[in-house]
């Protein structure tokens, strides 16, 4: 199978006179409501000049969100979490402790409006910070997400998601990745319409990475892709 966006930064094409992104992190759970309501006008400001760049590092309380794909039959529980339905692409997922989530807000005015570019560097974005603890992953055509192959080789898991909004040339929404969530709470849904494949954590394929130690690798490995953080 072929990996639709190779592993690789392409420093080259980064702006030097965009300021540093601003770096943020939220220690404790983020209801998902709020969590729209904050990037929502934080993507205005941005807009209007008032707001700089960001990403937001968070957790959410479990949830399951609908994207602007979703099909009512992948609920497959729908009074087991809350459900929001959200403007980001794609369909069903679950959010929830052990997982990081990441919302990248960023003018891709500025950074060139390429949707497909744009999501093909978040992609590297987490396949590099991945290879920080030696787990390779790759991408599919139709696939949304980053998988991993299993160790017999049986088959392939999913262990990233990406789903993005643009308004105007300005993202919201982003990616998130299993460390050591509850992987049995994904039984509520058909987690992004695909029912041929598994999720996996980092925990579930015998790494022991704390959430400090995953969002260091994140920053360490955004820089060289999409610039300098504050």
């Amino acid at each position: 199978m072929t990996d639709i966006c190779p592993l690789e930064s392409d420093a080259s094409s980064i702006d030097p006179s965009l300021p540093p992104i601003i770096w943020r992190k939220s220690d404790q759970p983020v209801a998902y409501a709020d969590a729209i309501d904050f990037m929502e006008s934080h993507v205005a400001a941005i807009r209007a000049g008032s707001g700089g760049e960001m990403v937001w590092l968070l957790e959410h309380p479990p949830v399951y969100t609908a994207g602007t794909s979703a099909r009512a039959q992948d609920l497959l529980q729908p009074d087991r979490f809350p459900v929001h339905e959200t403007g980001r692409g794609g369909q069903y997922t679950y959010h929830g402790p052990g997982q990081r989530v990441a919302y990248v807000m960023l003018d891709l005015n500025r950074r060139g409006p390429d949707v497909r570019k744009y999501v093909c560097n978040l992609e590297k974005w987490i396949k590099n910070t991945l290879a920080v603890f030696g787990v390779t992953g790759e991408t599919r055509e139709g696939r949304v997400g980053t998988w991993v192959r299993r160790p017999d080789d049986s088959g392939e898991d999913k262990i990233a998601a990406i789903g993005v909004r643009v308004r105007r040339w300005v993202s919201y929404h982003g990616i998130s990745i299993n460390v050591n969530p509850d992987l049995s709470h994904y039984e509520g849904i058909v987690a992004c319409g695909v029912t041929e494949h598994g999720v996996t954590s980092l925990a579930k394929l015998g790494l022991n990475v704390s959430m400090d130690e995953l969002d260091a690798a994140l920053r360490e490995c955004f820089a060289p892709i999409f610039g300098p953080v504050a």
